[in-house]
């Protein structure tokens, strides 16, 4: 089966920056981060595919790069720029099929790891 573990969460100020980690193990085909506010969908905002194909959200805006370790057998998130709307809880998300930003192909998930970005 899938498993994920996501960590790295934690409260930064806004502008500042931070690097979430989830740990996958078995069989997927896409993997990604995607992440849910209060009160709002669950709303995508990287994904990579085992063939190495890459979308962000279109609020990423080039401050964020997704990153696959072999070694570590991680998919990484490096965020930067951070603004207080991107706080939520940030979710990794594996699928058996390349759903691209569509979280709710998505069947795998972490537990999620909360970001908090202060004014």
């Amino acid at each position: 089966e899938v498993q994920l573990m996501e960590s790295g969460g934690g409260s930064v100020q806004a502008g500042g920056s931070m690097r979430l980690s989830c740990v996958a193990s078995g069989p997927y085909v896409s993997i990604g981060w995607f992440r849910q506010a209060p009160a709002r969908e669950r709303e995508a905002v990287a994904v990579v595919t085992k063939n190495g194909n890459l979308e962000y959200g279109h609020f990423v805006e080039g401050r964020f790069t997704i990153s696959k370790d072999s070694v570590r057998n991680t998919v990484d998130l490096q965020m930067n720029a951070l603004r207080p709307e991107d706080t939520a809880m940030y979710y990794c998300g594996a699928a058996e099929w390349d759903y691209r930003l569509n979280f709710r192909g998505y069947k795998y998930w972490g537990q999620g790891t909360q970001v908090t970005v202060t004014p």
